[in-house]
């Protein structure tokens, strides 16, 4: 996707741009302006009581800088599954321009093109390929663990949590074996891009990354073609020459699936087990009963969810739980205050992995565009952390766990862990 004028690289404007954005929020947020706050450190680091300041103002609140927030369970869920809204702007309207750096296919579109390239993707993510991937997730994640454990300490990000997404990832695609410490850069500026821009020289190193992306898929394109396999990118090669979907929607699809892939189910483990392990009575429990990972995946996912907010627009005048919206209208959708709404949960800020209503959360989104990956990232999720729970019952943190400066992915970068003793 052409970046616009004024996001290129070279451009001398681009920090100016940039700069004047970020300065116009954060005298917002030192104003008080709580949806302001989340775009800032150190209010992002942990978002929670921001969110139950916005819940306490009411279900929607209007940011000083014009875009309004969702902050109720209602409220979000109304607005991921209402149809007076979608993810492009409506006629006359536009995306301010640092959110228009990268191209995520169908993530980024609505109705009718939303459901053509969606339902293209949809067989790689059919309940019988996910019994089909189980027991290689289970051999992959075996021999991660055989190596992590050998060290007795080691780093629960980089060395297992990391790398089993981009294992599994790349065998769906039939991407081949690369180096996975590029993998996870590549991984991080295109998670970090949905944050938005920071600088020309983040725009560069979004639009490096993608092009890297770029080379890797166009390579197996062609080879795909002269040697179909049984894998994604092969499928989706025969959807373009039958005239399905465009060689440009194939590559922006396969970047999609890449950072979808890795993102939600990295972060969903790392997530999980700080909370599992900062709450030693719930690790215990799911050591006692590993058949609870299935819970503990769900708790994971309302409690720390990967994915903190979602952006939409109001495609017309409309409510949204009593409030009134005017078309045009930017709404974030905060997951994740939703997700530790009390008048949904009960005691929602309390981690509990035999939560009855736990998959009620929405860390998967919802309406159309709800994840089409959530059952691989649950099937991940939850073969990581019972394996975790049955082969390292006395793991235990050695140091506080690096968090990544983003907002809308909500992730770790670093978590040293021990066997240790029980």
């Amino acid at each position: 996707m052409p970046l616009p004028d004024t996001l290129r690289p070279d451009s001398l404007r681009v920090d100016a741009r940039l700069r004047l954005a970020r300065g116009l929020s954060w005298v917002a947020a030192q104003r008080g302006d709580h949806p302001s706050r989340l775009l800032h450190w150190p209010w992002r680091e942990n978002p929670y009581p921001t969110y139950a300041r916005l819940r306490e103002q009411g279900p929607v609140v209007t940011s000083s800088l014009g875009f309004l927030s969702a902050n109720s369970h209602a409220a979000v869920r109304e607005v991921l599954r209402g149809r007076d809204f979608g993810v492009e702007p409506p006629e006359g309207f536009s995306s301010p321009a640092q959110f228009r750096v990268v191209d995520l296919s169908f993530l980024q579109m609505d109705a009718p093109e939303h459901t053509r390239l969606r339902a293209l993707a949809r067989p790689a993510f059919t309940p019988r390929r996910m019994r089909g991937y189980a027991s290689e997730i289970e051999k992959i994640t075996g021999e991660l663990l055989d190596r992590a454990l050998a060290r007795g300490g080691f780093d629960l990000m980089a060395d297992f949590a990391q790398k089993l997404p981009i294992a599994v990832i790349s065998r769906l695609l039939g991407i081949p074996e690369r180096d996975d410490a590029e993998f996870v850069r590549i991984g991080n500026l295109l998670g970090g891009a949905l944050d938005g821009a920071q600088s020309a020289r983040h725009v560069r190193q979004i639009r490096n990354a993608s092009a890297e992306l770029d080379v890797m898929f166009e390579r197996l394109m062609a080879e795909r073609r002269r040697d179909p396999r049984e894998d994604v990118i092969s499928a989706l090669v025969a959807d373009t020459d039958e005239g399905r979907m465009s060689a440009a929607e194939l590559r922006d699809m396969c970047r999609l699936l890449l950072l979808a892939g890795f993102e939600t189910t990295v972060n969903l483990i790392g997530n999980g087990m700080m909370a599992l392990l900062r709450h030693r009575d719930q690790w215990e429990r799911l050591v006692a009963d590993p058949e609870l990972a299935g819970s503990a995946v769900e708790e994971s996912l309302r409690f720390d969810s990967p994915v903190q907010l979602t952006g939409r627009w109001a495609h017309t005048d409309t409510e949204v739980d009593g409030v009134r919206v005017r078309r045009g209208g930017q709404v974030m959708a905060l997951i994740g205050s939703a997700d530790r709404d009390p008048a949904h949960f009960a005691e929602p800020d309390r981690f509990d992995i035999t939560r009855t209503d736990a998959g009620d959360h929405l860390a998967f989104s919802g309406g159309e565009h709800y994840c089409l990956g959530a059952p691989l990232a649950r099937l991940e999720g939850r073969i990581a952390l019972r394996a975790l729970a049955e082969r390292a019952p006395g793991l235990r943190p050695t140091a506080m766990p690096t968090r990544r400066r983003t907002l809308t992915v909500r992730s770790l970068s670093a978590f040293p862990v021990t066997t240790g003793s029980r």
